[in-house]
């Protein structure tokens, strides 16, 4: 498996929460067939359990002079490296935890509120949506691993 880069911060939206930017948590307990640990998107729709951010959509962003916290897009997780240059059914792998990704998330009217622009520009990185393979606490800094298959 190969190291390709770090976990920089965790979300999560509990069932008090509403809107974004999603609050920034310790910790993701992923529990596999469930979803989030406390999380109110727990149970819902099992191949979207898990949102995956990269810095390079905030910097997308910030280069149209778009100044978004972190939190922000709606991730669960945001990472130091671009998640869009995986496919769909790679796996990465944080702590003794697995998540494949499901699909890319489709860009909503949700992001309008901090710009009018920001639909548009990120619609082709807003995140990645992915299912959780293996049960496992994520953690600011844990290693995300891949390992090719190809």
């Amino acid at each position: 498996m190969t190291n390709i880069g770090k976990v920089i911060q965790t979300f999560s939206a509990d069932k008090n929460s509403s809107g974004l930017p999603r609050p920034i948590v310790s910790s993701l307990n992923l529990i596999v067939d469930y979803g989030i640990e406390n999380d109110k998107f727990a149970l819902k729709d099992l191949d979207q359990t898990v949102m995956m951010v990269g810095l390079k959509s905030y910097d997308i962003a910030k280069q149209e002079g778009i100044n978004l916290v972190h939190g922000a897009l709606g991730e669960n997780i945001l990472v130091d490296f671009d998640p869009h240059e995986y496919k769909i059914g790679d796996v990465f792998y944080i702590g003794d935890s697995a998540i494949e990704i499901t699909q890319i998330c489709t860009v909503c009217n949700h992001l309008s509120v901090f710009d009018k622009k920001l639909p548009k520009l990120l619609k082709s990185h807003r995140g990645l949506y992915c299912k959780i393979l293996n049960s496992g606490i994520i953690t600011k800094e844990k290693e995300v691993l891949f390992k090719e298959d190809r």
